[in-house]
């Protein structure tokens, strides 16, 4: 447990956010599927274990059949309706799952923000690449992480273990406080 008398000082600090999340299911590799996900998001689908960006708009690769797509909560409605209609005689699902699930993001130097997840997960984080998405496990709950730049890490979880999962990055980091 965390003893506040052996923390030192990492340098990583921890915060969260509420972005809008959009998980879409389908047949990813299906040509017109992503063509309907791309011209809607203005992203292109990411290959396996890939996240794409641009500005405050983030498609991740989450499965062979799902991605996530993560945006400013004030542009959620109008997207998530805007994909129903794009992806309407498509198997697929299009759901709003902002309220399911918490983002964390943590700042530093980048060997302490690998050396903080390399404690956590099952992941070789020397050989973790840069716009890289891994599914894994943060100690015993479900997690995705990515590192979109260096100094910036960003994870998510379920809402309903958030608690859990910052009082371990907390302790993983070295601290004993996370900022919301």
């Amino acid at each position: 447990m965390f003893d506040p008398a052996q923390a030192h000082d990492t340098g990583v600090a921890i915060t969260t956010s509420a972005p809008g999340m959009i998980t879409l299911r389908g047949a990813l590799e299906d040509t017109a599927f992503k063509a309907a996900v791309e011209e809607v998001s203005g992203l292109t689908v990411p290959e396996p274990r890939e996240i794409v960006q641009s500005g405050e708009h983030r498609l991740a690769w989450m499965g062979p059949d799902e991605a996530l797509l993560i945006l400013p909560r004030d542009a959620l409605c109008d997207t998530l309706a805007a994909l129903e209609t794009a992806l309407k005689g498509h198997h697929a699902l299009v759901a709003d799952m902002s309220d399911a699930r918490r983002l964390f993001h943590l700042t530093g130097p980048d060997a302490a923000l690998r050396d903080t997840l390399a404690r956590l997960c099952p992941v070789d984080m020397r050989a973790f690449q840069l716009g890289e998405i891994r599914r894994t496990r943060l100690a015993q709950i479900a997690a995705a992480f990515w590192m979109g730049e260096e100094g910036r890490l960003n994870l998510i979880c379920f809402r309903s273990v958030a608690q859990y999962a910052e009082d371990l990055l907390s302790d993983a980091a070295g601290k004993g406080v996370v900022l919301h």
